[in-house]
Protein backbone atom coordinates (compact mmCIF):
# COMPACT_ATOMS: atom_id res chain seq x y z
CA UNK A 1 0.00 0.00 0.00
CA UNK A 2 1.29 3.47 -1.63
CA UNK A 3 2.23 6.09 1.40
CA UNK A 4 -0.66 8.85 1.91
CA UNK A 5 0.52 12.04 1.42
CA UNK A 6 -1.66 15.01 3.66
CA UNK A 7 -2.74 18.30 2.17
CA UNK A 8 -4.50 21.29 3.04
CA UNK A 9 -6.04 22.56 -0.09
CA UNK A 10 -6.36 20.74 -3.24
CA UNK A 11 -7.66 21.55 -6.87
CA UNK A 12 -8.74 19.40 -9.79
CA UNK A 13 -8.46 21.44 -12.71
CA UNK A 14 -6.08 24.35 -13.91
CA UNK A 15 -8.65 25.59 -16.25
CA UNK A 16 -10.00 29.46 -15.48
CA UNK A 17 -11.84 28.62 -12.40
CA UNK A 18 -9.08 26.28 -10.85
CA UNK A 19 -6.01 28.27 -11.47
CA UNK A 20 -7.84 31.43 -10.31
CA UNK A 21 -8.66 29.67 -6.74
CA UNK A 22 -5.36 28.18 -5.89
CA UNK A 23 -4.10 31.87 -6.56
CA UNK A 24 -7.11 33.56 -4.05
CA UNK A 25 -6.00 30.37 -1.56
CA UNK A 26 -2.77 30.97 -1.60
CA UNK A 27 -3.31 34.69 -0.86
CA UNK A 28 -5.68 33.74 2.10
CA UNK A 29 -2.61 31.79 3.30
CA UNK A 30 -3.57 28.26 2.27
CA UNK A 31 -0.76 25.95 0.99
CA UNK A 32 -2.00 25.10 -2.38
CA UNK A 33 -1.64 21.71 -4.42
CA UNK A 34 -3.21 22.18 -7.97
CA UNK A 35 -3.77 19.22 -10.28
CA UNK A 36 -3.88 19.01 -14.03
CA UNK A 37 -4.84 15.90 -16.20
CA UNK A 38 -3.50 17.88 -19.53
CA UNK A 39 0.72 18.84 -20.23
CA UNK A 40 -0.37 22.42 -20.14
CA UNK A 41 -2.03 25.39 -17.56
CA UNK A 42 -4.84 27.13 -18.53
CA UNK A 43 -8.20 24.91 -19.60
CA UNK A 44 -9.85 24.74 -22.28
CA UNK A 45 -10.52 28.31 -22.55
CA UNK A 46 -6.93 29.05 -23.07
CA UNK A 47 -5.34 26.43 -25.06
CA UNK A 48 -8.06 25.59 -27.38
CA UNK A 49 -10.94 27.65 -26.79
CA UNK A 50 -12.02 31.56 -26.02
CA UNK A 51 -8.93 32.89 -26.33
CA UNK A 52 -7.38 31.27 -29.20
CA UNK A 53 -10.42 31.49 -31.40
CA UNK A 54 -10.22 35.53 -30.63
CA UNK A 55 -6.96 35.33 -32.28
CA UNK A 56 -8.54 33.93 -35.45
CA UNK A 57 -11.47 36.16 -35.49
CA UNK A 58 -8.99 38.87 -35.28
CA UNK A 59 -6.88 37.91 -38.27
CA UNK A 60 -10.19 37.15 -39.98
CA UNK A 61 -11.06 41.23 -39.36
CA UNK A 62 -7.31 42.12 -40.36
CA UNK A 63 -7.30 39.98 -43.74
CA UNK A 64 -10.70 42.07 -44.39
CA UNK A 65 -9.12 45.37 -43.55
CA UNK A 66 -6.62 44.41 -46.13
CA UNK A 67 -8.79 43.77 -48.74
CA UNK A 68 -11.27 46.34 -48.63
CA UNK A 69 -10.78 50.21 -46.96
CA UNK A 70 -12.51 51.84 -50.41
CA UNK A 71 -14.68 53.08 -47.32
CA UNK A 72 -11.83 55.80 -46.02
CA UNK A 73 -10.48 56.25 -49.74
CA UNK A 74 -7.73 54.03 -49.77
CA UNK A 75 -7.04 50.80 -52.47
CA UNK A 76 -5.10 48.07 -51.30
CA UNK A 77 -4.10 45.11 -53.88
CA UNK A 78 -5.65 42.10 -52.67
CA UNK A 79 -4.37 40.67 -49.91
CA UNK A 80 -3.30 36.74 -49.10
CA UNK A 81 -2.79 35.21 -45.73
CA UNK A 82 -0.29 32.23 -45.23
CA UNK A 83 -2.52 30.29 -42.88
CA UNK A 84 0.06 28.10 -41.09
CA UNK A 85 2.11 31.41 -40.36
CA UNK A 86 -1.73 32.70 -38.75
CA UNK A 87 -1.89 29.18 -36.89
CA UNK A 88 1.63 29.59 -35.51
CA UNK A 89 1.25 33.06 -33.80
CA UNK A 90 -1.80 32.19 -32.78
CA UNK A 91 -0.01 29.92 -30.66
CA UNK A 92 2.69 30.46 -29.63
CA UNK A 93 2.30 34.50 -29.69
CA UNK A 94 -1.17 34.46 -27.77
CA UNK A 95 -1.65 30.83 -25.99
CA UNK A 96 1.89 29.43 -25.09
CA UNK A 97 2.52 33.29 -23.61
CA UNK A 98 -0.85 33.29 -21.72
CA UNK A 99 -0.01 29.76 -21.11
CA UNK A 100 3.19 30.61 -19.60
CA UNK A 101 1.78 33.80 -17.72
CA UNK A 102 -0.17 30.76 -15.47
CA UNK A 103 2.71 29.05 -15.04
CA UNK A 104 4.68 32.06 -13.64
CA UNK A 105 1.49 33.09 -11.38
CA UNK A 106 1.29 29.41 -9.69
CA UNK A 107 5.23 29.92 -9.25
CA UNK A 108 4.83 32.70 -7.73
CA UNK A 109 2.16 32.02 -5.47
CA UNK A 110 3.90 28.63 -4.34
CA UNK A 111 1.28 26.41 -5.63
CA UNK A 112 2.11 22.85 -6.27
CA UNK A 113 1.29 21.65 -9.54
CA UNK A 114 0.67 18.18 -10.29
CA UNK A 115 0.02 16.60 -13.75
CA UNK A 116 -1.93 13.63 -13.85
CA UNK A 117 -5.45 12.46 -13.38
CA UNK A 118 -7.40 12.58 -9.98
CA UNK A 119 -9.99 9.98 -8.58
CA UNK A 120 -12.07 10.38 -5.53
CA UNK A 121 -11.51 7.03 -3.24
CA UNK A 122 -14.15 9.19 -0.43
CA UNK A 123 -15.07 12.79 0.84
CA UNK A 124 -11.54 13.16 2.27
CA UNK A 125 -9.11 10.90 -0.23
CA UNK A 126 -8.15 11.13 -3.86
CA UNK A 127 -5.60 8.95 -5.86
CA UNK A 128 -3.73 11.02 -8.59
CA UNK A 129 -2.91 8.54 -11.73
CA UNK A 130 -0.64 8.93 -14.39
CA UNK A 131 -2.22 10.02 -17.54
CA UNK A 132 -2.81 7.82 -20.83
CA UNK A 133 -3.10 3.86 -20.95
CA UNK A 134 -1.20 1.91 -18.82
CA UNK A 135 0.67 -1.63 -19.37
CA UNK A 136 0.32 -2.35 -15.53
CA UNK A 137 -2.23 -1.53 -12.77
CA UNK A 138 -1.61 -1.77 -9.02
CA UNK A 139 -3.36 -1.34 -6.01
CA UNK A 140 -0.02 0.87 -5.39
CA UNK A 141 -0.26 2.83 -8.99
CA UNK A 142 -0.81 6.79 -8.75
CA UNK A 143 -0.48 9.49 -5.54
CA UNK A 144 -2.75 8.94 -3.11
CA UNK A 145 -3.67 11.96 -1.17
CA UNK A 146 -5.30 13.09 1.95
CA UNK A 147 -7.12 16.15 1.41
CA UNK A 148 -8.59 18.67 3.69
CA UNK A 149 -10.32 20.72 1.76
CA UNK A 150 -10.68 20.21 -2.35
CA UNK A 151 -12.27 22.72 -4.85
CA UNK A 152 -13.24 20.56 -8.39
CA UNK A 153 -13.00 22.41 -11.26
CA UNK A 154 -12.73 19.96 -13.85
CA UNK A 155 -14.62 21.89 -17.03
CA UNK A 156 -16.57 20.00 -19.73
CA UNK A 157 -15.96 17.98 -22.84
CA UNK A 158 -18.01 18.68 -26.66
CA UNK A 159 -21.03 16.99 -26.89
CA UNK A 160 -20.87 14.23 -30.00
CA UNK A 161 -23.88 13.87 -31.59
CA UNK A 162 -24.81 10.68 -33.44
CA UNK A 163 -23.53 10.21 -37.30
CA UNK A 164 -20.82 12.76 -36.34
CA UNK A 165 -17.83 11.09 -35.17
CA UNK A 166 -15.32 13.30 -34.14
CA UNK A 167 -12.45 11.95 -36.68
CA UNK A 168 -10.45 12.75 -39.46
CA UNK A 169 -13.07 16.07 -41.20
CA UNK A 170 -15.44 15.93 -38.86
CA UNK A 171 -13.98 17.79 -36.02
CA UNK A 172 -15.11 19.62 -32.71
CA UNK A 173 -14.40 23.26 -31.53
CA UNK A 174 -10.36 22.11 -30.68
CA UNK A 175 -10.23 20.67 -34.26
CA UNK A 176 -11.89 23.90 -35.80
CA UNK A 177 -9.60 26.35 -34.42
CA UNK A 178 -6.72 24.30 -35.58
CA UNK A 179 -7.16 23.39 -38.93
CA UNK A 180 -4.29 22.70 -41.51
CA UNK A 181 -5.57 25.16 -44.07
CA UNK A 182 -8.44 27.48 -45.03
CA UNK A 183 -11.42 25.38 -45.74
CA UNK A 184 -12.76 26.31 -49.54
CA UNK A 185 -16.15 25.02 -47.94
CA UNK A 186 -17.04 24.94 -44.79
CA UNK A 187 -19.79 22.94 -42.18
CA UNK A 188 -21.00 24.16 -39.19
CA UNK A 189 -23.45 22.63 -37.11
CA UNK A 190 -24.73 24.58 -34.03
CA UNK A 191 -25.28 28.16 -34.43
CA UNK A 192 -24.73 29.37 -30.37
CA UNK A 193 -21.49 31.16 -29.52
CA UNK A 194 -18.94 29.13 -30.61
CA UNK A 195 -20.27 27.81 -33.85
CA UNK A 196 -21.24 31.36 -35.27
CA UNK A 197 -18.08 32.79 -33.82
CA UNK A 198 -15.37 30.19 -36.02
CA UNK A 199 -18.32 30.57 -38.78
CA UNK A 200 -18.27 34.68 -38.85
CA UNK A 201 -14.07 33.72 -38.54
CA UNK A 202 -13.15 31.51 -41.51
CA UNK A 203 -15.91 33.43 -43.47
CA UNK A 204 -13.81 36.58 -43.18
CA UNK A 205 -10.92 34.10 -43.95
CA UNK A 206 -12.22 33.28 -47.23
CA UNK A 207 -14.57 30.21 -46.53
CA UNK A 208 -17.68 29.59 -48.03
CA UNK A 209 -19.46 28.56 -44.28
CA UNK A 210 -22.86 26.58 -44.14
CA UNK A 211 -24.71 26.72 -40.87
CA UNK A 212 -26.69 24.49 -40.25
CA UNK A 213 -28.46 24.60 -36.67
CA UNK A 214 -31.86 22.67 -35.33
CA UNK A 215 -33.36 25.53 -33.39
CA UNK A 216 -35.78 28.61 -35.21
CA UNK A 217 -32.86 30.91 -35.23
CA UNK A 218 -29.06 30.71 -34.40
CA UNK A 219 -27.57 32.34 -30.89
CA UNK A 220 -30.89 31.25 -29.47
CA UNK A 221 -31.70 33.40 -26.23
CA UNK A 222 -30.31 36.49 -27.69
CA UNK A 223 -33.04 39.30 -28.76
CA UNK A 224 -34.09 38.64 -32.30
CA UNK A 225 -33.25 42.33 -33.43
CA UNK A 226 -29.48 41.74 -32.19
CA UNK A 227 -29.44 38.36 -33.86
CA UNK A 228 -30.65 39.51 -36.98
CA UNK A 229 -28.16 42.36 -37.26
CA UNK A 230 -25.43 38.97 -37.10
CA UNK A 231 -27.21 37.06 -39.54
CA UNK A 232 -27.27 40.14 -41.76
CA UNK A 233 -23.46 40.24 -41.98
CA UNK A 234 -23.41 37.12 -42.10
CA UNK A 235 -25.32 36.10 -45.28
CA UNK A 236 -23.09 39.57 -46.72
CA UNK A 237 -20.16 37.78 -46.40
CA UNK A 238 -21.91 34.93 -47.96
CA UNK A 239 -23.08 32.54 -45.40
CA UNK A 240 -25.40 29.82 -45.99
CA UNK A 241 -27.85 29.52 -42.85
CA UNK A 242 -30.19 26.45 -42.63
CA UNK A 243 -32.30 26.70 -39.30
CA UNK A 244 -35.19 24.18 -37.78
CA UNK A 245 -32.72 22.06 -39.67
CA UNK A 246 -31.45 18.27 -38.35
CA UNK A 247 -27.89 17.15 -39.09
CA UNK A 248 -28.51 13.25 -39.77
CA UNK A 249 -24.96 11.92 -40.87
CA UNK A 250 -21.92 12.40 -42.20
CA UNK A 251 -19.23 10.48 -44.87
CA UNK A 252 -15.94 11.11 -45.74
CA UNK A 253 -13.07 10.30 -47.87
CA UNK A 254 -9.32 11.56 -47.62
CA UNK A 255 -9.91 14.95 -49.22
CA UNK A 256 -13.61 15.35 -47.99
CA UNK A 257 -16.83 15.21 -45.97
CA UNK A 258 -20.32 15.09 -47.48
CA UNK A 259 -22.71 16.11 -44.47
CA UNK A 260 -26.53 15.08 -45.07
CA UNK A 261 -29.17 17.17 -43.21
CA UNK A 262 -33.23 17.75 -42.86
CA UNK A 263 -34.90 20.43 -43.65
CA UNK A 264 -38.76 21.01 -44.25
CA UNK A 265 -39.21 17.21 -44.43
CA UNK A 266 -36.68 17.24 -47.38
CA UNK A 267 -32.51 15.59 -47.06
CA UNK A 268 -29.50 17.45 -48.37
CA UNK A 269 -26.33 16.26 -49.03
CA UNK A 270 -23.57 19.18 -49.47
CA UNK A 271 -19.80 18.45 -50.01
CA UNK A 272 -17.29 20.14 -47.25
CA UNK A 273 -13.33 20.17 -46.73
CA UNK A 274 -14.53 19.68 -42.90
CA UNK A 275 -17.60 19.82 -40.57
CA UNK A 276 -17.55 21.34 -37.20
CA UNK A 277 -20.17 20.18 -34.50
CA UNK A 278 -20.63 22.68 -31.51
CA UNK A 279 -23.81 21.80 -30.34
CA UNK A 280 -22.97 21.97 -26.75
CA UNK A 281 -20.96 20.61 -23.88
CA UNK A 282 -20.95 18.33 -20.82
CA UNK A 283 -19.35 18.69 -17.77
CA UNK A 284 -16.92 16.65 -16.59
CA UNK A 285 -17.96 14.65 -13.48
CA UNK A 286 -18.24 10.56 -14.97
CA UNK A 287 -14.90 10.16 -14.14
CA UNK A 288 -14.06 11.40 -10.93
CA UNK A 289 -15.11 9.17 -8.64
CA UNK A 290 -18.04 11.33 -6.65
CA UNK A 291 -20.19 8.20 -6.75
CA UNK A 292 -17.81 7.11 -3.69
CA UNK A 293 -18.14 10.62 -2.05
CA UNK A 294 -21.82 12.68 -0.99
CA UNK A 295 -21.59 14.77 -4.01
CA UNK A 296 -25.38 15.14 -5.47
CA UNK A 297 -25.49 15.43 -9.33
CA UNK A 298 -28.65 16.84 -11.02
CA UNK A 299 -29.48 14.72 -13.98
CA UNK A 300 -27.71 16.65 -16.25
CA UNK A 301 -24.45 16.01 -14.50
CA UNK A 302 -24.15 19.36 -13.26
CA UNK A 303 -23.04 19.33 -9.32
CA UNK A 304 -24.94 20.59 -6.81
CA UNK A 305 -24.02 23.44 -4.40
CA UNK A 306 -24.63 26.17 -2.40
CA UNK A 307 -24.01 30.09 -2.67
CA UNK A 308 -20.46 29.49 -1.96
CA UNK A 309 -20.10 26.46 -3.84
CA UNK A 310 -19.69 23.65 -1.25
CA UNK A 311 -21.33 20.52 -2.12
CA UNK A 312 -22.97 17.92 0.16
CA UNK A 313 -19.78 17.21 1.00
CA UNK A 314 -18.70 19.65 3.75
CA UNK A 315 -15.68 20.53 2.52
CA UNK A 316 -15.55 19.70 -1.36
CA UNK A 317 -16.27 22.65 -3.75
CA UNK A 318 -17.43 22.73 -7.14
CA UNK A 319 -16.87 25.61 -9.28
CA UNK A 320 -17.53 26.05 -13.28
CA UNK A 321 -18.74 24.10 -15.90
CA UNK A 322 -19.47 21.13 -13.46
CA UNK A 323 -21.45 23.77 -11.48
CA UNK A 324 -24.80 25.70 -12.17
CA UNK A 325 -24.96 28.51 -14.55
CA UNK A 326 -23.58 29.43 -17.46
CA UNK A 327 -20.68 27.43 -18.63
CA UNK A 328 -18.60 30.91 -18.83
CA UNK A 329 -14.68 31.56 -17.75
CA UNK A 330 -15.58 34.73 -15.94
CA UNK A 331 -17.87 32.58 -13.85
CA UNK A 332 -15.43 30.43 -13.38
CA UNK A 333 -13.23 33.15 -12.50
CA UNK A 334 -15.79 34.44 -9.89
CA UNK A 335 -16.73 31.02 -8.40
CA UNK A 336 -13.07 30.44 -7.82
CA UNK A 337 -12.17 33.49 -5.91
CA UNK A 338 -15.89 32.69 -3.85
CA UNK A 339 -14.93 29.09 -2.91
CA UNK A 340 -11.45 29.96 -1.59
CA UNK A 341 -12.63 32.70 0.42
CA UNK A 342 -15.17 30.12 2.05
CA UNK A 343 -12.73 27.99 2.78
CA UNK A 344 -10.60 30.45 4.61
CA UNK A 345 -13.60 31.26 6.34
CA UNK A 346 -14.85 34.48 4.76
CA UNK A 347 -18.56 35.35 4.73
CA UNK A 348 -18.29 35.21 0.51
CA UNK A 349 -21.02 33.79 -1.86
CA UNK A 350 -21.72 33.91 -5.61
CA UNK A 351 -24.53 36.47 -5.04
CA UNK A 352 -24.30 37.90 -8.67
CA UNK A 353 -27.72 39.53 -10.05
CA UNK A 354 -26.22 38.48 -13.66
CA UNK A 355 -23.24 37.27 -15.58
CA UNK A 356 -22.56 38.74 -18.85
CA UNK A 357 -22.23 37.06 -21.87
CA UNK A 358 -20.42 38.09 -25.05
CA UNK A 359 -21.11 36.71 -28.66
CA UNK A 360 -17.73 37.40 -30.64
CA UNK A 361 -19.79 37.92 -33.65
CA UNK A 362 -20.07 40.64 -36.07
CA UNK A 363 -21.24 42.52 -35.07
CA UNK A 364 -20.60 41.86 -31.00
CA UNK A 365 -23.34 40.48 -28.57
CA UNK A 366 -23.67 41.06 -24.78
CA UNK A 367 -25.50 41.18 -22.86
CA UNK A 368 -26.16 41.06 -18.70
CA UNK A 369 -29.02 40.62 -16.25
CA UNK A 370 -32.43 39.87 -17.63
CA UNK A 371 -34.11 40.35 -21.01
CA UNK A 372 -37.95 41.98 -21.35
CA UNK A 373 -39.66 38.21 -21.31
CA UNK A 374 -37.31 37.17 -18.43
CA UNK A 375 -38.69 40.14 -16.51
CA UNK A 376 -42.51 39.46 -17.25
CA UNK A 377 -41.94 35.78 -16.29
CA UNK A 378 -40.94 36.79 -13.01
CA UNK A 379 -43.49 39.38 -12.90
CA UNK A 380 -41.42 42.67 -12.88
CA UNK A 381 -43.08 45.15 -15.04
CA UNK A 382 -40.18 47.11 -16.51
CA UNK A 383 -39.25 49.66 -19.42
CA UNK A 384 -36.99 49.69 -21.84
CA UNK A 385 -34.82 52.92 -23.87
CA UNK A 386 -32.59 52.04 -26.87
CA UNK A 387 -29.88 54.38 -28.36
CA UNK A 388 -28.40 53.39 -31.68
CA UNK A 389 -24.90 53.51 -32.64
CA UNK A 390 -25.63 55.17 -35.59
CA UNK A 391 -26.12 58.40 -33.68
CA UNK A 392 -22.41 57.96 -32.00
CA UNK A 393 -19.70 59.74 -33.73
CA UNK A 394 -16.59 57.25 -32.61
CA UNK A 395 -18.78 54.36 -34.25
CA UNK A 396 -19.95 56.07 -37.45
CA UNK A 397 -16.07 57.28 -37.72
CA UNK A 398 -14.98 53.43 -37.42
CA UNK A 399 -17.60 52.60 -40.12
CA UNK A 400 -19.87 50.51 -37.77
CA UNK A 401 -22.29 52.30 -36.76
CA UNK A 402 -24.92 49.18 -36.83
CA UNK A 403 -25.97 48.14 -33.49
CA UNK A 404 -27.60 49.55 -29.80
CA UNK A 405 -27.80 49.52 -26.64
CA UNK A 406 -30.55 48.97 -24.64
CA UNK A 407 -31.69 49.17 -20.78
CA UNK A 408 -33.95 47.29 -19.20
CA UNK A 409 -35.11 48.82 -16.13
CA UNK A 410 -38.05 48.80 -13.39
CA UNK A 411 -40.94 51.18 -13.86
CA UNK A 412 -41.60 52.33 -10.85
CA UNK A 413 -37.56 53.36 -9.48
CA UNK A 414 -36.16 52.48 -12.89
CA UNK A 415 -33.32 50.20 -11.31
CA UNK A 416 -31.38 48.17 -13.93
CA UNK A 417 -32.34 45.02 -13.98
CA UNK A 418 -30.97 44.13 -17.38
CA UNK A 419 -28.62 45.42 -20.83
CA UNK A 420 -28.16 44.51 -23.92
CA UNK A 421 -25.52 45.79 -26.70
CA UNK A 422 -25.15 44.94 -30.06
CA UNK A 423 -22.19 46.71 -31.90
CA UNK A 424 -18.89 47.97 -31.78
CA UNK A 425 -16.45 46.74 -28.34
CA UNK A 426 -19.83 45.62 -26.82
CA UNK A 427 -17.61 42.92 -25.31
CA UNK A 428 -16.14 46.07 -23.18
CA UNK A 429 -18.69 48.05 -22.99
CA UNK A 430 -21.29 45.41 -21.10
CA UNK A 431 -18.55 45.88 -18.15
CA UNK A 432 -20.53 48.83 -17.35
CA UNK A 433 -23.85 47.66 -17.49
CA UNK A 434 -22.57 44.33 -15.56
CA UNK A 435 -21.70 46.72 -12.82
CA UNK A 436 -25.26 48.97 -12.86
CA UNK A 437 -26.93 45.34 -12.63
CA UNK A 438 -25.01 43.68 -9.96
CA UNK A 439 -24.49 47.20 -7.61
CA UNK A 440 -28.80 48.11 -8.69
CA UNK A 441 -28.17 51.45 -9.76
CA UNK A 442 -30.90 52.93 -11.61
CA UNK A 443 -31.14 55.10 -15.14
CA UNK A 444 -30.23 57.48 -13.32
CA UNK A 445 -26.31 56.54 -12.59
CA UNK A 446 -25.66 56.19 -15.75
CA UNK A 447 -27.11 59.38 -17.14
CA UNK A 448 -25.39 61.04 -14.62
CA UNK A 449 -21.74 59.98 -15.20
CA UNK A 450 -19.79 61.73 -17.51
CA UNK A 451 -18.59 59.24 -20.31
CA UNK A 452 -15.49 60.97 -22.59
CA UNK A 453 -16.53 62.10 -26.12
CA UNK A 454 -15.79 60.80 -28.84
CA UNK A 455 -15.89 57.22 -27.51
CA UNK A 456 -18.13 54.17 -28.26
CA UNK A 457 -19.09 54.25 -24.40
CA UNK A 458 -21.34 56.96 -25.11
CA UNK A 459 -24.35 55.19 -26.04
CA UNK A 460 -24.77 53.82 -22.62
CA UNK A 461 -25.12 57.30 -20.85
CA UNK A 462 -27.29 58.32 -24.11
CA UNK A 463 -29.72 55.42 -23.75
CA UNK A 464 -29.52 56.51 -19.61
CA UNK A 465 -30.67 59.75 -20.82
CA UNK A 466 -33.32 58.39 -22.95
CA UNK A 467 -35.05 56.66 -19.99
CA UNK A 468 -35.46 59.99 -18.53
CA UNK A 469 -37.44 60.93 -21.01
CA UNK A 470 -34.40 63.60 -22.16
CA UNK A 471 -32.75 62.05 -24.86
CA UNK A 472 -30.02 64.43 -26.23
CA UNK A 473 -28.84 62.64 -29.77
CA UNK A 474 -31.84 61.25 -31.24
Amino acid sequence: MADVEKKETVIIGAGPGGYVAAIRASELGQKVTLIEKSDTLGGVCLNVGCVPSKALIAAGHRLQEANDASTYGITTQPATIDFAKTQEWKQKKVVDRMTSGVKMLLNKHKVEVIHGEAVLDSDTQLRVMPTGPQQFMSADTGTTIQFDNLIIASGSHPIEIPGFKFDGRVVDSTGGLNLPEIPKEFVVIGGGYVGTELAGAYANLGAHVTIIEGLDSILNGFSKDMVSLVVKNLKKKGVDIHTSAKAISSSQDDNSVSVTYEEDGKQTTIKADYCMVTVGRRPNTDDLGLEYTKVKLDDHGIVQTNIQGRTDSEHIFAIGDIASGPALAHKAFFQGKVAAGAISGKNTANDYVGVPAVCFSDPEIAVVGMTQAQAKDKDIEVSTSKFPFAGNARAVSLDQADGFVRLIFTKDDKTIVGGEIVGPGASDLVAELSLAVNSHMNVEDIALTIHPHPTLSEPVQEAADVGLGFPTHI
